[in-house]
């Protein structure tokens, strides 16, 4: 959510921004906003006058009634009377123009970073860097779901019976492989100064209704039943929504968390080659990170989180590269987001394995959270980041490290989790 203040100071940066992700059909938006805004300022203005109205007369009263002048304090008593309803009134108008702007506010984007490339759509977004070198193979190559079910680890097809496409059964050591992920990621995130905490898998519709955009919502967030609540697309919903409405103490900030938990979204994605097994699941396991600092300090940070990815992906000894997102591809939510895709030896191409955002103070702002520096309030820059999402990074193990036999070697980083284990073999 952007600031009121820039949409009346500067619409047309508010517009130009728009046009430059493409989205010319909410450019109406702002015009609408900025009419809805003076609405409220003319109901708010005559709100306050009728106060000071009240207040005058409430003076006069009280000196005539002093003066011993009582006929006359009584007129201005009943005179008086109307006044609160009038107010309750003008109150209750200004209120209709301020949620019907808090809505449409909403929808408007955030202002993006220089840094953004141009472009309309995903097919546009622009290669960063690249990090190590994908490996030539002298054998055909197989799909990770094909290794995990030959080696006996995996099982979709029971998971396809008991609960449909998109989940899936891990038993033996590549149910232990992923535990090791998420220990190492939660090891890694702690070494870097982030505070491990658990947080709630469902959160109040409100609260998810303010930490994501309406397209997360569309897409993503599973509602539950009758109940006013949603499971979690990811740990950063109830990391940042912890804090909705919250006046954070300055000398607090920067907040560094980091989570792991299970994740669920309703979007599968794309079908074909790789739809049975662990790439697009409506259930899977995430390390997550988020930041709350001082305004000055959210693009350091950006650098910061985005480097932690690399580096674990790095010592995992799994290609990667990294992607920067494009303004047509980009969240309304978001000021700048780079991906990190690892190399897929079965499509000769990299898949996505994490994602990490920049969102400045839109996120803060549609939460309520806030600060103060001098008595002044400061409005915190908000970042989130995926440290590992198991079942990406199970992938990418499995399709780089296999071998000729259908074995698979486990990265030296993640042995010391699995007892010393350095291949996944098949079980008889």
């Amino acid at each position: 959510m952007i600031d009121i203040k820039l949409l009346r100071e500067n619409p047309e940066l508010v517009k130009e921004n728009i046009k430059k992700k493409f989205k010319e059909d909410k450019l109406v938006i702002v015009d609408k906003i900025l009419k809805l805004d003076k609405q409220w300022k003319k109901a708010k203005k005559e709100e306050e006058e009728l106060r000071a109205e009240r207040n005058k007369i409430s003076e006069n009263i009280n000196q005539l009634m002093k003066g011993g002048k009582k006929s006359e304090a009584e007129k201005l008593i009943k005179s008086a009377k109307k006044i609160p309803a009038e107010i309750e009134k003008l109150g209750a108008k200004r209120k209709v123009f301020e949620d019907k702007m808090q809505e449409m506010i909403s929808s408007v984007p955030n202002i993006m970073s220089e840094n953004v490339p141009l472009g309309k759509d995903d097919s546009e977004n622009v290669v960063e860097k690249e990090y190590g070198k994908p490996r030539k193979f002298s054998f055909p190559i197989k799909s990770h779901a094909e290794l995990a079910e030959g080696l006996g680890l995996a099982d979709f097809d029971s998971s396809a019976r008991v609960a449909g496409t998109g989940f899936y059964y891990l038993q033996g050591d590549l149910a232990l492989l992923n535990q090791a992920l998420i220990r190492f990621a939660i090891d890694k995130m702690v070494s870097k100064g982030f505070t491990y905490v658990e947080t709630p898998l469902m959160l109040n519709n409100e609260v998810i209704n303010r930490v994501t955009d309406l397209n997360d919502q569309e897409v993503m967030i599973y509602r539950i039943g009758n109940d006013d609540k949603s499971l979690i697309g990811t740990s950063e919903h109830s990391l940042i929504g912890r804090f909705v409405n919250q006046n954070i103490n300055f000398k607090k900030l920067p907040i560094k968390h980091t989570s792991y938990s299970m994740c669920f979204r309703k979007e599968i994605g794309s079908h074909g080659i790789d739809e049975k097994g662990l790439f697009r699941t409506h259930q899977f396991n995430k390390v997550e990170m988020i930041v709350i600092c001082q305004p000055e300090d959210s693009e350091k940070f950006f650098k910061e989180l985005k480097e932690i990815t690399v580096e674990i992906f790095n010592e995992l000894e799994i290609p990667v590269r990294v992607l920067k997102i494009c303004s047509g591809d980009l969240g309304d939510l978001k000021y700048e987001q780079i991906d990190v895709e690892a190399y897929s030896p079965r499509k000769n191409d990299y898949i996505e394995v994490g994602s990490c955002s920049n969102l400045t103070s839109a996120q803060a702002r549609k939460l309520g959270i806030s600060t103060r520096l001098k008595g002044e309030r400061i409005v915190p820059h908000t970042l989130n980041n995926t440290a590992i999402a198991t079942g990406r990074a199970l992938v990418a193990i499995l399709e780089n490290n296999q071998q000729k036999d259908g074995s698979v070697t486990i990265p030296k980083v993640l042995q010391k989790y699995m007892g010393g284990k350095k291949v996944l073999c098949k079980v008889d």
